[in-house]
């Protein structure tokens, strides 16, 4: 079984990013997942596409949510993983 890869834009000293990873943990290791946080300012693509968004939650490739965690939303898409 192939596991849905949970990733989290972040970026330094953001307390939104920090706030919305402590939430998202217990989600996920229900699921046995761990997220993969990258930083937003460091991928050019991904500062001009989620730049203002931060933090943002993409399964799969696939947004999540952003500013805040949408645990409906995420689960919806593991679900579907």
């Amino acid at each position: 079984m192939i596991r849905p890869v949970v990733r989290v834009w972040s970026r330094e000293n953001c307390l939104l990013c920090d706030e919305l990873l402590e939430a998202l943990g217990p989600l996920l290791a229900r699921h046995g997942l761990v997220p993969e946080v990258r930083d937003v300012d460091s991928d050019p693509l991904a500062r001009r596409r989620y730049g203002l968004k931060v933090p943002v939650v993409e399964v799969d490739g696939e947004l999540a949510c952003y500013g805040q965690l949408d645990p409906v939303a995420v689960e919806e898409l593991l679900r579907r993983g």
